[in-house]
């Protein structure tokens, strides 16, 4: 482009175009500007979720539909949103009945608070719980309160893939509410263990970590064989991108063997896709456990809430929302809206980026992707950075759960995305970050890495205050 302003100068200058000729040559200069900055929009960072990006900053920002969805997908994106937000009731009831007769919530958006992430309390904090792979037998110290729920056909294919055991009575999630009548699987204290750190410089900070007190109904405590691991919700925007990845794009950045030598050697957790009654590659989740969001949501109707799908239905094949209903949830958070960064041009901002590949971060928190195709023509071909690899790391012993969860070990977790991040609090004020909701800053999420991540981790907290305040204005803006 350069050549070409020198072109036009040379020409204007020497030849003297009249102005028919001048106009002609600035027409075609505007045209290839307009196709750089298209091409530029395309790639560039402000559009992180590539056409279905917004400019909201607000409370609001994680709720919007994708700006680029129109016709029957919108109808249908707006349906699910209504369902999404639709509390369950105890049965019969004529309208949203079918809650339980365990449960942990009565909506997904009781979990999901305006469409972000959840908190560690009570309804939305959950326990996943297995046995240890290598002791089946153990559970026989487990009174039995409730059958396993539906979904006995998927528990058993994902065991046979080498995933943990359910816990007899339980199953894979402790279900801390009850309808009228019944008895919830189990009564969950928590309280915070805080310890004491300092930065390289001397700056203290302080980092917690969850203790649960776990009670059966029968006033016992729940067996210490039994393997448990806290989640809080994840924000459920920009997923229909990530689904729309293709597995080539993700593989191609799994390095199980550090080959290259990085410190980073990240794997592919492959789960049971009851769908397809097939192997799958895993993309969502905190360990990356479910292979669609259809699969996804299906899950947390029946783990959540107590309600049977198509996906996991009741014995004689009837369930408590039917196929257009499901459909309708995942094409929700399929199609909302990535919220635009903000402070692109701020000095502060662009160093703390550069520092934040500087550490490698970037090693897991991949900033850009690319979507292929998918049902939804909104989320086709788009250039989209999410800051995550879709991977499994260890990240050491610091966040290990110890709960395996298919082909993830206890000390893996599958990279959280990074756009929106800066939003947490705005959306909801006291979130905080991590699988568990321990960290209730940025730097606490990031003193908590350990693992593969424990040199970027080492980078951040050598740091002089000015260069992490930069840092996490980088992240904030996100």
């Amino acid at each position: 482009m350069d050549r070409f302003l020198s072109l036009l100068g040379r020409r204007f200058v020497k030849r003297r175009w009249g102005a028919i000729a001048l106009l002609s040559t600035l027409a075609g200069f505007l045209a290839a500007l307009l196709l750089h900055s298209a091409g530029w929009a395309q790639s560039s960072p402000l559009r992180a979720g590539g056409d279905t990006t917004i400019q909201n900053r607000t409370s609001q920002a994680y709720a919007q539909p994708a700006p680029n969805l129109s016709g029957n997908w919108l109808t249908l994106h707006q349906a699910g949103d209504r369902h999404f937000e639709a509390a369950f009731v105890t049965p019969p009831a004529p309208v949203n009945g079918g809650l339980g007769p365990l449960f942990n919530n009565t909506a997904c958006a009781g979990c999901h608070i305006k469409d972000g992430r959840g908190m560690p309390v009570p309804g939305q904090l959950l326990l996943r719980v297995s046995l240890p792979r290598d002791s089946p037998a153990a559970a026989s110290a487990l009174p039995v309160t409730a059958p396993v729920l539906p979904a006995d056909a998927h528990l058993e294919a994902s065991v046979s893939l080498g995933n943990a055991p359910p816990v007899p009575g339980i199953g894979t999630q402790i279900q801390d509410q009850a309808i009228y009548g019944r008895t919830p699987e189990a009564r969950v204290k928590l309280r915070w263990q805080e310890q004491p750190g300092s930065y390289a410089d001397g700056t203290p900070y302080r980092l917690r970590s969850p203790q649960f007190e776990i009670t059966l109904p029968n006033g016992e405590p729940l067996p210490p064989h039994v393997l448990v691991s806290a989640r809080v919700p994840s924000p459920v925007f920009g997923l229909g991108l990530l689904e729309a990845v293709s597995e080539s794009e993700i593989l191609a950045r799994a390095d199980p063997q550090d080959a290259d030598g990085d410190g980073i050697s990240g794997r592919p957790n492959y789960v049971w896709d009851t769908e397809t009654q097939s192997e799958g590659l895993g993309r969502f989740g905190w360990k990356a456990n479910n292979p669609t969001l259809l699969q996804q949501n299906a899950a947390a109707y029946i783990n959540d809430m107590g309600i049977t799908s198509p996906l996991f239905p009741e014995a004689d094949g009837s369930s408590e929302v039917d196929t257009t209903t499901l459909k309708a949830n995942t094409v929700y958070v399929q199609t909302l809206a990535v919220p635009a960064p903000t402070l692109r041009q701020d000095p502060q901002v662009l160093r703390g980026e550069r520092l934040f590949a500087a550490a490698n971060c970037v090693g897991c928190h991949l900033p850009t992707l690319h979507t292929q195709r998918h049902e939804i023509p909104a989320l086709e071909h788009q250039t989209i950075h999410p800051y995550t690899d879709l991977l499994l790391h260890d990240l050491g012993e610091g966040l290990a759960d110890h709960r395996p969860d298919f082909r993830a070990t206890g000390n893996e977790w599958r990279t959280p995305p990074l756009w929106g991040i800066g939003l947490t609090q705005t959306v909801l004020p006291y979130a905080g970050y991590l699988h568990d909701g321990r960290a209730r800053t940025l730097a606490e999420a990031i003193l908590w890495h350990g693992g593969e991540a424990a040199t970027a981790r080492e980078a951040f907290w050598a740091m002089s205050a000015s260069d992490r305040t930069a840092l996490l204005r980088f992240l904030n803006s996100l």
